[in-house]
């Protein structure tokens, strides 16, 4: 009885107890995943962008954060009356002129043998079903639209009460809860610090990659530009992984437009965009910490996609990146003798 006792009173044994029922509550209530994981990445972002404002311009905190969120639905509201519909159409246009390309018969050996290549790998295979879920995605607009809302929602109410929020949850820190209180907010603050950064720096770099994918290839005339460039920017949310992706539809129309010179062309320009991203936006907005070697990012985009679908290739690093904080996984161990 006394050596229970005092492993529940061991400080890292409880935390595991701990962490192993927030990771049970997450399971159960997995069909809400998309909805935790939405609000969360809005109110971290929105959070973000209201402590800039208020940081250059003395404004109400709460006249702020409604002025953005009307921007932020105004904007969303363009966007799916006008351009949803344009979106939909230059996708599947998109995915019609890399499938032609793929079925059809080439003269030029190389291509031929790429062409074989890719059908035994089932690469096409794997395209075919990510444009099909990319298109099925934007055109289920009403449970993403559902979705979205109560996500905007639930983070408008949480900026607005935030400071009421914190003063009530630090209530629990002195009930009978206090250990399990202390244990959240440990855990919450390191998911904050790391799962919130890495999705900015994410969702920041690719942005940067998208306008400047963008436009390079409305200088060099490419079609289908909005669809192309929805395309780019969800592929710049995967690691690493994203961009050799996008080469795949990007060379393939260069191929179609101009030979092997406008694909050599497509190539340099993803790698000095790879090389900006870097050298100049990843040591800015990453931590050293989220530094992983490649084999790693790969391995983990793999357990990550199987696991959890499209959102494991989205949210698997930032995922990795918490656990090895929470485990205390070092950025700079010491040296192997």
């Amino acid at each position: 009885m006394e050596t229970i006792k005092s492993l529940f009173n061991n400080n890292g044994f409880k935390r595991f107890v701990i962490f192993g029922i927030i990771v049970l509550a997450l399971y159960l209530s997995r069909s809400m995943i998309n909805l935790i994981l939405i609000t969360f990445i809005f109110s971290f972002l929105m959070d973000r962008l209201v402590k800039l404002v208020l940081s250059r311009f003395k404004l109400n905190r709460k006249l702020t954060v409604i002025t953005l969120y009307i921007g932020i639905i105004g904007l969303l509201s363009i966007g799916i009356i006008k351009y949803l519909p344009l979106i939909v159409t230059e996708i599947s246009q998109l995915f019609k002129q890399v499938e032609s390309f793929y079925t059809q018969k080439h003269d030029n050996i190389v291509i031929t043998y790429i062409v074989q290549m890719l059908e035994r790998n089932e690469v096409t295979k794997y395209l075919e079903q990510g444009f099909a879920f990319l298109l099925q995605y934007f055109s289920d607009i009403s449970h993403i639209a559902i979705q979205v809302l109560l996500s905007l929602i639930l983070s408008l109410f949480f900026l607005l009460e935030k400071p009421k929020l914190t003063e009530f949850t630090l209530k629990f820190k002195y009930s009978k809860m206090a250990a399990f209180y202390n244990e959240i907010s440990y855990f919450g603050s390191k998911f904050v610090q790391t799962f919130g950064k890495v999705i900015e720096a994410q969702v920041v770099i690719a942005t940067v990659n998208c306008i400047l994918t963008t436009l390079a290839l409305w200088i060099m005339d490419f079609p289908h530009l909005m669809g192309l460039s929805i395309l780019i920017f969800l592929l710049g949310l995967i690691p690493v992984a994203g961009v050799i992706i996008s080469l795949v539809p990007l060379c393939t129309i260069a191929y179609s437009l101009g030979g092997f010179i406008q694909v050599f062309y497509i190539l340099l320009l993803i790698m000095v965009i790879h090389a900006i991203e870097a050298y100049i936006l990843n040591p800015k907005l990453m931590s050293s910490k989220t530094d992983l070697p490649v084999f790693y990012t790969f391995i983990v985009l793999i357990f990550s996609e199987h696991f959890f679908g499209v959102w494991g290739l989205i949210v698997g690093i930032p995922v990795f990146v918490f656990l090895l904080d929470v485990l205390e996984v070092k950025s700079n161990p010491p040296k192997i003798q």
